[in-house]
């Protein structure tokens, strides 16, 4: 169990990598080498084009010789809180806005609870004094001192612990409810104010039944024309097309490389570059490279010109879903949520995606099949949660080195050792976990891949709530249990059964230390780490060290990314848990939050206005899920409490708490009814006010289908729109 002085170990240890990774930082930023990685966003927007500092000639392109800069490398703190939130949604979209907000919303739920926890339960848990009278052979440190722990059975303080309880629920549902209500209006108010975008007139349809005699293109065509009379206007098929796609790569390295050589004789006009004909130039005639790249690049558009009339000819290559435009948003919206067909399965329709958010690969899965990988990876996800128990199990291993020392005692020497004990203890446990929890992300993302959904937007929702029950299962209540078994083991075989649940009582609010020291390892250091951005720096200047030829590649190499949501918002949830949990339990353990929301708010706020650039904007659809999973915690922290003061004989006290469960659910019904309609349908009323403001700008239908024929084109065939290929913007091929 970790003492005070082992959290003060593991305290200095994350506060002193905050300060190396941002003093890094600051001083990595300024360097005009490093300035499309720190400034990534600013190239992309293309209002950044070169580094600030031009003097000082070839060293002064890397290194910044300016020393003014130096005394204000810290200039970038206040920077990042200068722009304001509708500057932000202009800028990085509303997305990123919605996601800062929840760092707000952890400081404007957690600060009043924190500072009102502080004074009114830590007094009342450190008077209680029951940590001192229990057997030896318990594991205690004098956090736990502070804790709900300490408090004698059948205390009348509990009541005190209740009292808190229902008020900080109330606080935090009333938070939850003015944030709910504000993110629905920014939504709306958002979604008003945009412009024409093709996702508010189109509908992806999806399972269009095979008619004989009739191509996908022609049954999708007769049947939205009746029934959709008068608001149909085309639409735009799904091909597959692997093979041109891969003739779409190899084009986009032989322009890359006809850059290249063009740029190289811009430089030396006198000299012509040259290559040899064979693999990879080693060997073969030596040729004129710019001469040999154009006839090279001339070739493959005739073989891409043939493919892909092969493509539009094969009915084979035609997927059973399409992209169906209407001239209002009106029709599109009736269309998106109503029920097309008798046969529920047939003529699935929803609103059609942003076209960046559109993930092609799984448009055509069939019905069926569609039920039978969500129970296939229902099963695996099941198995996958109970596989990591064991490293979750070790990790608790190394967080109780007292227990360790009783099943383990040729560990003794190491473990006594109280330098090493205290790094073990207060920095390894959290470290280990981080470290588990590494390629997890990418697993749930290939399996919520494999479970056939069309979005991105909703892939990375999806693995989000994986993630989020399985740190719910595994990090926390994992945590608990493992932990509670191991640490208290010798107390288990050697006391009464009559005792074990009372121990197990006493050992919960004791996981608050573990939990500690997580915090600090991935709130602190972790998010100071992220604006340090290493892993994308290194290989931004490997990639321009022995890659980047062209400015293409250096566009390619800058690699912004964006708001990592699969992991970032459990991650986020995860905490609002642990503050609802121990608000009541440990207090001590609220402060090490609100430094996390407070810290990861600034850092995120400076990475969303200079680094990330979204890969799509689904206009806070993740918003409603994240309001879900904070009720949960909520709930979880009441029933926690109800066990914890079950095993304190609190039989007077605990019945007063039944209630507040059922309050809270109440509660979210109430929201989840009043809210998130905003986030699941558009409204009639909605699409025809922006019907109407488009008729008073006299746009045509003409114009409308010519904006959106080629909306939904599949990437690869925009990819190469310098080169005449065939026409296959609103596909309409007849039989022969």
């Amino acid at each position: 169990m970790a003492t005070i002085a082992d959290i003060g170990v593991s305290a200095l240890i994350n506060i002193l990598s905050m300060l190396a990774f941002l003093i890094a930082f600051a001083l990595l930023r300024i360097q005009p080498i490093n300035d499309r990685v720190y400034f990534t966003k600013w190239y992309i927007a293309g209002k950044r084009s070169s580094p600030r500092n031009r003097g000082g000639g070839v060293v002064g392109k890397i290194v910044n010789l300016n020393c003014k800069t130096y005394l204000s490398f810290l200039n970038w703190i206040p920077q990042a809180l200068q722009m304001s939130e509708s500057e932000i949604i202009a800028h990085a979209g509303f997305d990123s806005a919605v996601f800062l907000r929840i760092y707000l919303l952890g400081l404007k739920i957690f600060g009043p609870i924190a500072v009102v926890a502080l004074l009114v339960l830590i007094p009342v848990n450190a008077s209680g004094g029951t940590l001192f009278f229990l057997s030896r052979d318990l594991v205690v440190s004098n956090i736990d001192k502070l804790s709900i722990s300490n408090v004698r059975p059948k205390s009348y303080k509990f009541f005190v612990h209740i009292s808190m309880e229902y008020l900080f629920t109330f606080w935090a549902c009333y938070m939850l409810y003015k944030e709910y209500d504000r993110v629905a209006s920014m939504r709306l108010k958002f979604l008003a104010s945009k412009d024409r975008c093709p996702e508010q007139f189109t509908v992806l349809v999806r399972n269009v039944p095979h008619i004989s005699g009739h191509t996908v293109s022609d049954s999708v065509e007769s049947f939205f024309q009746k029934n959709h009379p008068g608001q149909y206007l085309c639409h735009q098929g799904v091909y597959s097309a692997k093979k041109f796609a891969k003739l779409v790569k190899k084009r986009s390295k032989l322009q890359n490389w006809l850059d290249y050589n063009q740029l190289k004789f811009e430089r030396q006009p006198d000299k012509r570059p040259t290559r040899k004909t064979g693999f990879l130039g080693l060997w073969g005639k030596r040729v004129d490279s710019i001469d040999f790249y154009n006839q090279e690049i001339k070739d493959l558009d005739e073989k891409m010109i043939i493919e892909r009339q092969k493509i539009m000819k094969d009915p084979k290559s035609v997927m059973p879903a399409a992209f169906v435009s209407f001239k209002s948003r009106w029709g599109a919206a009736v269309c998106a949520q109503t029920q097309q067909s008798k046969n529920p399965t047939l003529w699935l329709t929803r609103w059609a995606p942003e076209p960046r958010d559109v993930y092609w690969k799984n448009l055509a899965i069939p019905f069926v099949s569609l039920t039978i990988r969500k129970l296939m990876i229902s099963v695996l996800l099941f198995a996958l949660v109970f596989f990591y128990i064991i490293p979750i199990a070790f990790v608790q291993s190394l967080a109780n080195l007292e227990g360790l020392e009783r099943v383990a005692p040729f560990l003794r020497p190491i473990i006594e050792w109280k330098l090493a004990k205290s790094f073990l203890q207060g920095f390894v446990p959290g470290l280990a976990l981080k470290i588990f929890l590494f390629v997890l992300p990418s697993i749930l993302m290939i399996m919520s891949k494999i479970e056939g959904h069309v979005c991105l937007s909703v892939l990375e929702r999806r693995t989000a709530a994986k993630y989020y029950y399985f740190m719910l299962v595994n990090v926390f209540l994992g945590s608990i249990v493992a932990g509670t078994a191991f640490q208290q083991l010798h107390a288990f075989l050697h006391q009464s059964a009559t005792q074990i649940p009372r121990n197990i009582g006493v050992s919960i609010p004791m996981k608050a230390t573990f939990f500690i020291t997580y915090i600090m390892i991935d709130g602190w250091a972790g998010i100071a780490g992220e604006i340090l951005r290493l892993k994308p720096l290194v290989i931004f200047q490997l990639k321009k060290m022995f890659i980047v030829k062209t400015e293409r590649d250096l566009e390619k190499a800058m690699d912004p990314k964006s708001i990592d949501f699969p992991e970032t918002l459990p991650s986020l949830q995860l905490y609002f848990l642990l503050g609802t949990v121990y608000m009541a339990v440990t207090p001590i353990l609220l402060p090490f939050i609100l430094i996390f929301f407070a810290f990861a708010f600034f850092v995120y706020r400076h990475q969303v206005i200079n680094v990330y650039n979204q890969k799509y904007e689904s206009a806070g659809a993740f918003w409603p899920h994240v309001h879900g999973r904070i009720i949960g915690s909520l709930i979880i922290s009441q029933l926690l409490l109800m066990g914890l003061l079950s095993t304190k004989k609190a039989a007077n006290s605990t019945p007063f708490l039944v209630v507040l469960p059922i309050l809270t659910l109440t509660f979210h019904q109430y929201c989840k009814s009043r809210f998130e309609p905003a986030f699941r349908k558009y409204p009639l009323e909605e699409a025809t006010t922006k019907d109407t403001q488009d008729e008073a700008s006299s746009a045509s239908d003409i114009e409308l289908k010519s904006y959106l024929s080629d909306a939904y084109l599949h990437p690869i065939f925009h990819a190469v729109e310098e080169v005449e290929l065939t026409e296959v913007k609103v596909d309409k091929p007849r039989p022969r």
